[in-house]
């Protein structure tokens, strides 16, 4: 990961669980962080067989340990232990672990309460732009995405490929959450198609041949697995009569154009402009996570076709963004805002665009996409 210092911050003095997607990092940034560790990898084979078999383990390891810190990386394979865990917790007050996991499904499934409260909940992100600095790229992070497994790879058209074929497919037929990976690979490429849409399950389940219940269940199962999220409207005190689904996205910009098809019948400025929406999106969602203020991800959308991207909402700030694939500005681009700014005139009304220069247009801030990622800095409200 070269010289990138993650703006992801450890919390003190207590136990924490970090989930994340596999390949944002949290392996590496936890050895940086905590050298001195015990590390406990339930990855390896033959570990996560010894600890599957025989639970009690961690507390004869943790006994005989010198050390006080211990890091169980993928907690999810072996949830068992998250009882010992929390009885260990409260036998020794000096003991701290720190949990890794990229899948809540069997935790969820297997009833486990993440330690009833004795052990704070934080994400890892893919990287964020302010993370890069001078290294990042926009041209680049819309090509492969910001995964730091891809962004700093030889080769990250394969590595991505492999990535999807890896995890995203054969991962979830391991843990048995699907009986046929082909059928569930078709799914994640048709799905793709409603990147930064409303969900359609019937439309969706009718192209997969396949039961709208079943792919409600494939949605669920990406959300689980972290590959996912969904962003719901912003109707607080609404004044117009809104869309009431939630929008759904991939993670990450490079995964959703690597699983997305591409053929002579697809517009590379549409498929541009959904990649561009991806990554503002990934942004933001880490921006919320990382950051010490409240605040949550939404979109407005009203019955009659009005529409913005993005709002954020909380104590944090509030803020209406949306996002153009283009250099420049019409005033079509600004109608959305312009309404919503009607109804809401507290909101900071922001425009991102592929043009070099900052401008204010009818009283909405326009912004390069990059050097608003650029400035979007955790525990800061948006720079305007």
């Amino acid at each position: 990961m070269g010289s990138v210092i993650r703006v992801f911050q450890k919390p003190r003095g207590k136990s924490y669980f970090i989930f994340g997607p596999r390949g944002t990092g949290k392996s590496t940034w936890l050895k940086q962080a905590y050298p001195e560790a015990l590390v406990i990898d339930l990855l390896e084979p033959e570990i996560y067989r010894q600890y599957r078999a025989f639970p009690e383990r961690l507390r004869e390891v943790v006994n005989a340990a010198k050390q006080s810190i211990f890091v169980i990386d993928e907690i999810q394979k072996a949830p068992a232990l998250l009882s010992l865990i929390h009885a260990l917790i409260e036998e020794n007050k000096q003991w701290r672990f720190i949990l890794t996991g990229s899948s809540a499904r069997k935790l969820k499934r297997e009833g486990v309460d993440l330690l009833a409260g004795r052990a704070l909940l934080t994400h890892m992100h893919p990287f964020m732009a302010i993370e890069l600095g001078t290294e990042f790229s926009l041209t680049n992070a819309l090509q492969f995405g910001m995964l730091p497994l891809i962004y700093h790879s030889e080769d990250p058209n394969a590595d991505l490929k492999t990535y999807l074929a890896l995890y995203m497919k054969e991962e979830v037929q391991m843990e048995g959450l699907v009986r046929r990976v082909e059928e569930f690979g078709q799914f994640l490429e048709v799905i793709s198609f409603s990147q930064g849409s409303i969900l359609n399950y019937s439309n969706i389940a009718r192209e997969c041949h396949l039961s709208s219940k079943s792919i409600e269940n494939y949605v669920s199962i990406l959300e689980d697995l972290l590959l996912s999220f969904k962003v719901p409207i912003f109707s607080k005190k609404a004044k117009r009569h809104l869309v009431q689904k939630s929008k759904f996205y991939y993670f990450d910009a490079g995964v959703y154009r690597a699983i997305r098809p591409k053929g002579p019948l697809d517009l590379p400025e549409e498929l541009h402009g959904l990649t561009l929406e991806t990554l503002v999106a990934q942004h933001l969602r880490a921006w919320l996570d990382y950051s010490t203020q409240e605040g949550k991800l939404y979109f407005w959308r009203t019955k009659s076709g009005l529409e913005v991207d993005f709002i954020v909402y909380g104590e944090i700030g509030f803020f209406a963004i949306e996002v153009k694939n283009a250099k420049n500005i019409q005033s079509k681009d600004l109608k959305g805002l312009t309404e919503f700014k009607i109804d809401y005139p507290e909101a900071t009304c922001l425009l991102l665009y592929n043009g070099k220069e900052s401008l204010k247009k009818n009283g909405v801030l326009c912004y390069p996409v990059d050097t608003f990622l650029l400035q979007l800095q955790p525990g800061k409200s948006i720079d305007v």
